[in-house]
C-alpha cells in the first residue's frame, strides 16, 4: 500500500504541471486568437487618422499676365521644381530664348485630374507673352499644382502624406531592404538569423551595437505597440510579425511600413512615412528622388532625430554614405556611383517646411469649423484649398519683420511693438495674405483677428461715404473745419482737435479727407447724423453693436484688422459687399467635391457715391497725409489709401487699394501705451513695401453716368475756366452740378 501510495505521489507533480501546461496552452491560443483579431482590425481598418491638408492657390499662368520680379521662379521653388539643363520629367524647369520650359507635375484638381505636360512660357519684364506646348501648339493657361501650406492634426499631431509601391522611384526598395531587412522576401516575419547574428556582434562588443529586429518587426512595433522595451512587448513583437506575414503578403505589409515609419519631428508635428519625409526635406514627391536622397531617407529610420539633416548635416551625410556603401557592398551599385553619390550635397528643400502661415491657418480653421466638426477635418484625410497666394504671404512676412527692424532703429527700441497684415484681392474678397504678429512665422497672438484697437482716421471715410449717399454732398462740398464744441451726457465738452493744433476755415470736402481734418469730418458727421454712419459701416460689412457717440467720426471704434479690410474691400470693390473669404473648396483625398465656397455680394452703396469716395482717396495718397507712400511707388501707380492715429499715438494704421490688391496694416503696442509712431509714419511703409512688391495692373474706374467731373475753384465751388491755375478736377454728382463762372477768382 505504502509503495502504491508513493506512485500516486509522484504523479501529482506531473499532473499539475499537465494542468498547467494545458491552462498555459489555453491561455496562449486566447492570446493568439486576440493578438489575431487586433492585427486583423487595424490592418484592414481605418488605419490612420490622417489630417487634412491645406493648400494655397494654384499659380495660373497665361497670356498677357503680369507677375512680380522674382515671383515665378520663388513659386517654383517652394513647389520644389529643380533647374536642369533639359526639362524632361516632371517638376523640372529649364532657361530657354524665350524664357522658361516648365514641367508640370500631375495633381488632382477638384474640377479633374490635371497630367503633367511640358510648357515654355515666353516672357519680358515679367509679363507672360505666349505658352506653347512641347508640341509647338500654344495653349490659353498652364496650371501648376498648388502648394501644401499646412494641415489641420488629430490630437496625436501625427502627419502623413501617403503612397503607395508603385509611387516609389527606382532603386528605394532594394535600398530600404539592404539596410533594414535584406532577407525580407525570405523570412515569415522573424529571421532567427538575423537575431543570431544581432546577439552575437551585441556579446562580442559587449554592449548593444546592432539590433535583430526584421522590418516586419519594427512595424508592428510602431503600429501597434510602443517603443517602451517591456518584456511583454518583447514577448508578443515576434508572434505578431508571424501572424501579420501569415495573412498579408509582402508587399502589402512593406508598403503599410513606407507610411507608418518615423522620419522626424516638425515643432509637435511628428512626421511618418517616406512620402511626407521627401516633401519635408526635399521639397517633391517621392517619385523624383535620386539615389542619394533615397539614401539620406533610408539612413534616417535608425535615428531621425539623431540624423536630422537639417540640425545635423554633417552626422546626416556620414549616415547617407554609409547607406551609399551597402549598396556598393551588397552589388546593387559601382564603386565609381558609390563615390560619385558620397560627393553630392544633400540637396535639401530651400523651402521651409514648418508651417509659415500659422495666423492664415487660424482664419482657415474658423471657416471650416463652421461647416465640418473637427473630427472629420483631423482624421479624414481632406483636401482643403484655398485663396492663399505664396508670393503675396510671403512679401508681407517680409515686410513686416523688415520694417520693425527699421523703426526700432530709427525710434529707438520698441520691444512690445506688434503688428499685423491682411491682404485681399479687390474683385473676388478672397484673402491672399495674412500676418498675425511682428514675426509672420510664429504661432503666437493673432493681432490680425484681434478686435481690441481702436482705429481712428480710418473712419473717415465712411463718414463721407454716408454724406455723399444722401445725394446732398459732394468732394466738392464746402465744409467749415473751424473749432468743435459738443456738449456731452455728463455735462463736459468734446473739443476735438486737428492733429496740427490749428484750424483751416472752410475747406472742400475732398481736403478734409486728404489732410485728415478731425474738426472737418466731425462737423460734416453731425450734418448727416451718427445713426446715418453706423447704418453705413452696418452696410460695409461690420455687423458690431458701436455705441452711437459723435466720436465715431473719429474712429473711436475698436475693430480687428481684418474687419477694417472687409471695409475698404467693399470701397475697393465699388460698393459691392463680398465677405473675406479663404476657403474655395473642400475635397475628399481622392478628389471628391464635398463642398464649394460661392461668393455672396450685396450692393452696401451707390455706385456714384463709391466712386466720388475713391476719387477723394486717390488725392489721399497724392496730396495729402498718404503721400509719402510714393517713396516706395512709382508716381504713375494709383493708390487710394488712408492714414489712422488714435489718442496718444497707441495705433498706427494704414488702409488702402492699389491695382487688385487690397491691404490693412495695423501697428502698436501690446499693452496699448502710446508709440512714436503716426499711421504715416509707422504702417504706411510697411504697406509701401509690400505692395512695391506686388505685380501691378492698372484698376479702371468706370465714371458712372450720374457723375461729371468740373473744373473748380476749390475756394467757391464754382466751375472755372480750364486755363485757371487755382482750379482742380473733381467728380460731382449732375444734380449737384456747380454754377459756372467765366473769372478764375470767383
Amino acid at each position: 500500500m505504502k509503495s502504491k501510495s508513493k506512485a500516486v505521489q509522484g504523479w501529482v507533480p506531473w499532473l499539475l504541471l499537465m494542468k498547467l501546461a494545458t491552462v498555459l496552452m489555453v491561455l496562449g491560443v486566447l492570446a493568439l486568437v486576440y493578438l489575431d483579431a487586433q492585427i486583423r482590425h487595424r490592418f484592414e481598418g481605418h488605419r490612420w487618422s490622417l489630417p487634412a491638408k491645406v493648400y494655397a492657390r494654384p499659380l495660373e499662368l497665361f497670356s498677357g499676365q503680369q507677375l512680380a520680379q522674382g515671383q515665378l521662379d520663388y513659386e517654383l521653388t517652394q513647389l520644389g521644381y529643380r533647374w536642369v539643363k533639359q526639362a524632361r520629367a516632371p517638376g523640372q524647369v529649364q532657361k530657354t530664348d524665350r524664357g522658361i520650359a516648365i514641367y508640370t507635375r500631375g495633381f488632382r484638381f477638384a474640377d479633374g485630374d490635371q497630367q503633367g505636360q511640358l510648357v515654355e512660357v515666353s516672357m519680358q519684364y515679367n509679363k507672360v507673352i505666349s505658352l506653347h506646348r512641347a508640341t509647338g501648339q500654344t495653349t490659353s493657361l498652364l496650371r501648376l499644382e498648388p502648394q501644401l501650406v499646412g494641415g489641420i492634426y488629430p490630437s496625436h499631431n501625427e502627419d502623413r502624406e501617403l503612397i503607395q509601391l508603385d509611387d516609389l522611384p527606382n532603386g528605394f526598395i532594394e535600398t530600404l531592404l539592404a539596410v533594414e531587412d535584406h532577407q525580407y522576401y525570405s523570412h515569415y516575419g522573424v529571421s532567427p538569423t538575423g537575431i543570431a547574428r544581432a546577439m552575437w556582434a551585441n556579446m562580442k562588443a559587449g554592449a548593444v551595437v546592432q539590433g535583430g529586429s526584421t522590418l516586419t518587426q519594427q512595424l508592428v512595433k510602431n503600429f501597434y505597440l510602443t517603443d517602451r522595451q517591456t518584456l511583454w512587448r518583447k514577448l508578443i513583437e515576434a508572434p505578431m510579425a508571424l501572424l501579420l506575414n501569415v495573412h498579408y503578403s509582402k508587399d502589402e505589409v512593406l508598403e503599410v511600413y513606407l507610411n507608418e515609419v518615423f522620419v522626424g519631428q516638425a515643432g509637435k508635428r511628428a512626421l511618418h512615412g517616406f512620402g511626407l519625409a521627401s516633401r519635408f526635406y526635399f521639397g517633391q514627391p517621392v517619385g523624383e528622388l535620386k539615389l542619394h536622397q533615397v539614401a539620406l531617407l533610408v539612413g534616417l529610420v535608425k535615428g531621425p532625430s539623431y540624423y536630422n539633416p537639417q540640425k545635423h548635416p554633417k552626422r546626416a551625410t556620414k549616415r547617407r554614405n554609409i547607406v551609399l556603401s551597402i549598396l556598393a557592398k551588397r552589388g546593387l551599385i559601382s564603386n565609381a556611383q558609390k563615390l560619385n553619390y558620397q560627393g553630392l550635397p544633400l540637396d535639401l528643400s530651400e523651402a521651409s517646411q514648418v508651417s509659415r502661415y500659422p495666423a492664415y491657418m487660424d482664419v482657415v480653421r474658423q471657416q471650416l469649423q463652421q461647416h465640418y466638426p473637427a473630427s472629420a477635418l483631423s482624421s479624414h484625410g481632406l483636401r482643403i484649398f484655398t485663396s492663399l497666394d505664396p508670393w503675396v504671404q510671403n512679401q508681407a512676412d517680409k515686410a513686416m519683420i523688415d520694417q520693425i527692424k527699421k523703426l526700432n532703429k530709427r525710434y529707438g527700441d520698441m520691444p512690445e511693438l506688434q503688428g499685423a497684415l491682411v491682404v485681399s484681392h479687390r474683385d473676388s474678397g478672397e484673402l491672399l495674405a495674412l500676418v498675425g504678429d511682428n514675426n509672420g512665422g510664429y504661432a503666437g497672438h493673432n493681432w490680425a483677428l484681434d478686435p481690441s484697437r481702436q482705429v481712428g482716421s480710418l473712419l473717415k471715410p465712411v463718414v463721407h461715404l454716408a454724406a455723399l449717399e444722401t445725394g446732398r454732398f459732394s468732394p466738392a462740398s464746402i465744409i467749415d473745419d473751424g473749432p468743435v464744441s459738443l456738449p456731452q451726457s455728463d455735462g463736459s465738452l468734446w473739443q476735438p482737435q486737428n492733429y496740427d493744433r490749428k484750424s483751416h476755415g472752410k475747406v472742400p470736402m475732398y481736403e478734409a479727407l486728404a489732410k485728415s481734418y478731425n474738426q472737418a469730418n466731425v462737423r460734416l458727421g453731425m450734418q448727416i447724423g451718427v445713426d446715418a454712419v453706423l447704418l453705413q459701416l452696418k452696410k460695409l460689412g461690420i455687423e458690431q453693436s458701436i455705441p452711437a457717440y459723435p466720436s465715431v467720426f473719429l474712429g473711436a471704434v475698436e475693430m480687428s484688422p481684418l474687419q477694417v479690410n472687409q471695409i475698404y474691400q467693399t470701397i475697393a470693390g465699388h460698393g459691392f459687399y463680398s465677405p473675406l473669404s479663404l476657403v474655395r473648396q473642400v475635397t475628399k483625398a481622392n478628389g471628391q467635391l464635398l463642398s464649394h465656397f460661392p461668393f455672396a455680394v450685396r450692393q452696401a452703396a451707390s455706385s456714384a457715391s463709391v466712386y466720388m469716395l475713391q476719387q477723394e482717396m486717390y488725392k489721399v495718397a497724392t496730396e495729402g497725409t498718404a503721400k509719402g507712400v510714393y517713396r516706395y511707388l512709382p508716381k504713375h501707380q494709383q493708390v487710394a489709401a488712408k492714414t489712422g492715429t488714435t489718442n496718444d499715438q497707441r495705433d498706427s494704421w494704414f488702409s488702402g487699394f492699389s491695382g487688385q490688391h487690397v491691404a490693412t496694416v495695423w501697428l502698436g503696442n501690446e499693452d496699448a501705451k502710446p508709440t512714436p509712431l503716426t499711421g504715416a509714419s509707422g504702417a504706411l511703409n510697411i504697406w509701401g513695401q509690400l505692395v512695391k512688391k506686388l505685380a501691378y495692373t492698372p484698376y479702371e474706374d468706370i465714371k458712372p453716368q450720374a457723375v461729371e467731373y468740373y473744373y473748380l475753384n476749390t475756394i467757391t465751388g464754382r466751375a472755372i475756366p480750364k486755363g485757371c491755375s487755382n482750379g482742380v478736377w473733381l467728380p460731382m454728382p449732375q444734380n449737384l452740378a456747380p454754377t459756372y463762372s467765366i473769372m478764375c477768382g470767383y
